[in-house]
């Protein structure tokens, strides 16, 4: 569903303009009939995928990197389990 309103409509029902746009209503803003700007909720995130344990196997850590030696070291001989 979307709506249009103008900017002087907006500025007085600012927040209830976000509590429609938060519930998924687009809603755009209008200066002397053109659209100006449009309040929408924001795009869905993808699901973050976990890392599974040996997904880094190969990678390095650079010479530069300031961390302490035990956790580097720790990186460097882990072994994967079986």
């Amino acid at each position: 569903m979307s709506s249009s309103v103008s900017i002087a409509k907006a500025k007085a029902d600012f927040a209830a303009l976000l509590a429609r746009a938060e519930s998924g209503e687009e809603i755009t803003i209008m200066r002397n009939g053109r659209a100006v700007a449009r309040l929408s909720p924001p795009p869905k995130r993808p699901r973050k995928q976990k890392i599974v344990f040996g997904d880094l196997i190969g990678m390095e850590i650079p010479d530069d990197l300031s961390l302490p030696e035990d956790v580097i070291e720790s990186f460097y001989n882990s072994t994967l389990p079986e």
